[in-house]
């Protein structure tokens, strides 16, 4: 049984918001805060479709688009900063009247979720930071190298099978490398640009002590975006920080180890997720 219900748009923050909808408020879903998943810098909402079915079974969840990807409005000479990235998940709570929210953002994602926290974190609840980039001024690069998007993308705008895209990424089922090489053209280049230099611009640890929700700092075990240290200074940052690592993964964590994933959120949420 599947748990989508549809896709749909606002207007909030000034620009068309996209977003997929799972689970809805019955079943008692109402009982509990609504869930925003925040992707990635490459990842359109469609192709988190398979973590909001699961987070669909018990919250009713919600799947953004990032400006400048999938479906949400993207133009040259929009703002791809951050802080609009940020300004837009607040209006877009805003926008669907939600009186109590959790953040899950990936990569990205994470930091747009931890930068929201730090300008208005009225009715959120709960904040998931899934393998936040840790790079910024004088820190050490983020280690994907931006010809790995570059290419891939201008690949995917020509029209590509899930055999070319084998290439960047090996690992994935056959599934989940179809959907990218199908939805990867929507990712606007002067959007993943802008974020890409913002990974090594922005200093997101400068937000880490404004943190007022409880949060969950989820890290893959293979791979090095976040590491041991860096972990230690997350939570010297910000007091309370709780953190899980998964095992068998890397970066991409619930492509390569999705059970796993959704068994590090313990009761983080209020309810187990398995």
């Amino acid at each position: 049984m599947s748990h989508y219900l549809y896709g749909a748009h606002v207007h909030a923050n000034g620009i068309r918001q996209h977003y997929l909808r799972y689970g809805g408020s019955g079943a008692g879903r109402d009982r509990r805060p609504a869930v925003i998943i925040v992707p990635g810098i490459t990842s359109p909402a469609v192709t988190w479709g398979f973590v909001g079915e699961q987070f669909g079974r018990l919250f009713d969840t919600y799947v953004l688009d990032v400006r400048g990807r999938g479906l949400s409005e993207a133009a040259d000479g929009m703002d791809y900063s951050l802080d609009a990235q940020a300004d837009d998940l607040i209006a877009l709570v805003q926008s669907l009247g939600l009186g109590a929210y959790i953040v899950v953002g990936h990569s990205m994602g994470a930091r747009i979720g931890l930068r929201a926290a730090r300008k208005n974190s009225q009715g959120l609840e709960r904040l998931v930071l899934v393998d936040p980039p840790v790079s910024g001024p004088g820190r050490r690069a983020y280690p994907a190298k931006l010809s790995w998007y570059v290419d891939s993308m201008a690949m995917a705008r020509k029209g590509c099978s899930a055999q070319d895209m084998r290439a960047f990424c090996p690992t994935w089922t056959e599934e989940q490398l179809q959907l990218r090489a199908q939805w990867l053209h929507t990712c606007h280049e002067p959007a993943i640009l802008a974020s890409f230099q913002g990974f090594h611009t922005d200093d997101v640890h400068a937000d880490l002590p404004y943190l007022t929700v409880p949060t969950l700092l989820m890290t893959a075990e293979r791979g090095d975006v976040v590491q041991e240290q860096d972990v230690a200074e997350i939570q010297q940052l910000a007091a309370g920080v709780s953190h899980v690592r998964v095992s068998g993964a890397g970066h991409m964590i619930p492509w390569d180890n999705e059970t796993g994933f959704y068994a590090a959120f313990g009761d983080f949420l209020g309810h187990p997720l398995v």
